[in-house]
């Protein structure tokens, strides 16, 4: 029940890529000229013609660059984008991904950080959206809100910032793999990606998607394995923005689940988890006593976020691990300023959060694991007066 966190359960076929390439590739891609480096080449194209694929991402998939993670995709995009004085405007539903880079930028560089109101039910006020981004550079935008579960307006959010002259930076890591949502065709210049959610890649895999016309100075600096004799990143993508030996046993993975989602269909996988989240979310909200606090989002992604008037989070999720194996997570989820929205910042709340292989046996077992940590306990008391 912690799939938001890491997707730990992976498709077989993930886990045998892995090795597959450990075991007879073993290479770096661009890193010469023999048969186990070109193999390596074309792993990582396939890679990221598989990750445009699932993500409806136009173009050239060398527009698709690959990180270590969201984080580091989302450093690299606000860092290239945003320079002194620049205007920055994010909402209250980011996770820390995007707002402890804000603050640096703010620090550091001078940058003015506007914020979109959040509200519990996972709105946006497109007027307030509208005054923010007066003379803005860059919005952010938090497609699926790894606390609430709710699905951000991208569409019209997107065409304001336009109109305003601001690019858009679309952070998917919650969506990509949950999601069927075209989000270039939406509106975002650049996409944020992360390989070990939704797209049940292993850790340490993820990315960037950048427009074409779209410019990024490059977050890290050196080798690429081409053109070596400049002292200057080339201008060419993916190049640009990929410094140094990534994580290609990891590509593999990210393309074999690419594949299997592909083979799936996002949008099966996606009704699936959300028939789970449903039943999930009406057998907590029945629990005497515990508060849901994601809205039913018809729309959003797999994740139920609740708290409890008899336990604080963290007991209620350590008793609900070792007396029942239901795994949550329990605190502030990286998401401090959503957590400020629902009055949970002193001790945070526990989520649930659903995957590609939940089953209706998970919801049963977690809903039973609930009921019996939260049954009110009753003392028997002997009425009976002594004569």
């Amino acid at each position: 029940m912690d799939y938001a966190a890491t997707s730990a359960v992976r498709p077989p076929e993930v886990v045998d890529a892995v090795a597959e390439f450990l075991g007879s590739v073993g290479c770096t891609p661009g890193r010469g000229g023999h048969s186990g480096a070109v193999e390596a080449t074309r792993i990582a194209f396939r890679c990221r013609r598989a990750v445009a694929r699932v993500l409806s991402l136009p173009g050239d998939p060398g527009r698709v660059a690959f990180a270590h993670n969201a984080t580091h995709a989302l450093n690299t995009a606000l860092y290239g984008l945003l320079g002194p004085g620049d205007v920055l405007v994010i909402s209250q539903y980011d996770h820390n991904a995007v707002l402890r880079p804000a603050h640096r930028l703010a620090q550091t560089r001078g940058v003015e950080v506007r914020t979109i109101s959040g509200d519990p039910a996972g709105g946006v006020d497109l007027e307030e959206t509208a005054r923010l981004l007066d003379g803005a550079k860059v919005l952010a935008v938090n497609v699926a809100s790894n606390v609430l579960g709710t699905v951000a307006p991208l569409g019209p959010m997107a065409r304001l910032a336009h109109s305003a002259g601001a690019v858009v930076v679309a952070d998917a890591a919650q969506a990509a793999g949950h999601v069927e949502a075209d989000l270039a065709e939406s509106g975002a210049d650049v996409v944020a990606f992360t390989g070990h959610k939704g797209l049940l890649a292993p850790q340490g895999t993820g990315g960037l998607w950048v427009r074409d016309g779209v410019e990024i100075e490059p977050y890290c600096v050196g080798g690429t394995g081409g053109d070596s004799r400049r002292r200057e990143m080339p201008l060419e993508m993916p190049d640009r923005l990929e410094a140094g030996t990534g994580n290609v046993p990891g590509l593999a993975g990210l393309l074999a689940g690419c594949r299997f989602l592909a083979r799936e269909g996002v949008g099966a996988v996606h009704a699936r988890e959300m028939a789970l989240k449903a039943r999930l979310r009406d057998g907590l909200s029945s629990v005497p006593g515990l508060d849901v606090l994601s809205p039913p989002a018809p729309d959003g992604v797999p994740v139920v976020t609740v708290r409890s008037r008899r336990m604080d989070a963290a007991t209620l999720a350590e008793r609900l691990d070792r007396e029942h194996g239901v795994q949550t997570r329990a605190g502030i989820h990286c998401a401090p300023e959503v957590h400020a929205v629902l009055g949970t910042s002193e001790e945070g709340a526990v989520r649930f959060s659903l995957g590609w292989a939940s089953s209706e046996e998970d919801v049963g077992a977690a809903l039973e694991g609930v009921d019996a940590t939260l049954r009110p306990t009753t003392v028997p008391v002997d009425l009976a007066v002594a004569p």
